[in-house]
């Protein structure tokens, strides 16, 4: 699910200040503490082979974020794909895959542990790619 910041519904417009919020943007009640990350990607980046032997080969952590610039082509375990290109705000529910054909960068907030856990499969893929899942 991606919204472009410009299209979320306006909810308060004075001189002083403009909010648009979007509601119902995603749902973390089956999750802990949050993280903050920064993440850039440089073009051909494809994080799926790093995802194989998680479950439907995809991350099962949703994220909240915002592109900056460039854009990311997402893929879900059902077949759907979407892009979120800068200026967009996302969520990503729980099975997907990330890549860029450029270069690019989004700041993300996601459950910090689960999110953890996915980084440290995906270390252990760039140590050993032949090696077996967990």
């Amino acid at each position: 699910m991606h919204e472009p910041a410009t299209e979320m519904p306006t909810v308060m417009d004075t001189d002083a200040a403009v909010v648009q919020q979007q509601s119902d943007f995603g749902d973390a009640s089956d999750f802990t503490k949050f993280s903050a990350e920064r993440m850039q990607f440089s073009a051909g980046t494809d994080i799926a082979p790093l995802l194989e032997g998680l479950e439907d080969d995809t991350c099962q952590v949703p994220h909240w974020g915002y592109v900056l610039s460039g854009a990311m082509d997402v893929t879900y375990a059902d077949g759907t794909e979407e892009v979120d290109a800068a200026g967009d705000l996302f969520y990503w529910p729980p099975g997907h895959s990330v890549s860029v054909d450029e270069d690019s960068e989004i700041v993300l907030f996601s459950p910090q542990e689960e999110h953890r856990e996915v980084f440290d499969h995906m270390a252990a893929k760039m140590e050993d790619p032949d090696a077996p899942s967990p």
